[in-house]
């Protein structure tokens, strides 16, 4: 179950740059245990940057359901349990050569990381 958020508390997160979101998005997965994508009959939602495919996760469904609209309209928020995301979908994504967009905002705004380097940064988190 995901934490407790106010419609006050998300708007101010979405506009914080794209460094503290990020920082934000660490915190609350390394407590919470939890990602959250978007995901419609077809499978989930990727966005393309110049040169690569990335998925888009956030640390909370709140979050990812303002993205379901638009071409994305109709799909759902997505739960990936932490042991799940780092045992099997990290490295299915570092396989498959999808990077991960952490914590876009609406404006498209975010860190394009690694799928490595993000169970790492998440890892280290949950062990400090």
């Amino acid at each position: 179950m995901a934490y407790k958020l106010t419609a006050e508390q998300r708007e101010k997160i979405q506009h914080l740059d794209a460094d503290k979101r990020y920082n934000h998005f660490i915190d609350k997965v390394s407590k919470w245990e939890e990602i959250w994508s978007l995901r419609d009959d077809e499978g989930f939602v990727l966005v393309s940057t110049d040169d690569e495919e990335c998925m888009p996760v956030w640390p909370h469904p709140d979050y990812a359901a303002e993205w379901a609209s638009g071409d994305w309209d109709g799909c759902e928020p997505f739960k990936v349990e932490m042991e799940a995301w780092l045992d099997t979908w990290l490295p299915g994504m570092e396989e498959d050569g999808i990077a991960v967009a952490v914590f876009p905002n609406l404006e498209e705004s975010g860190i394009v990381e690694g799928p490595r380097e993000l169970g790492s940064n998440i890892i280290q988190a949950m062990e400090g």
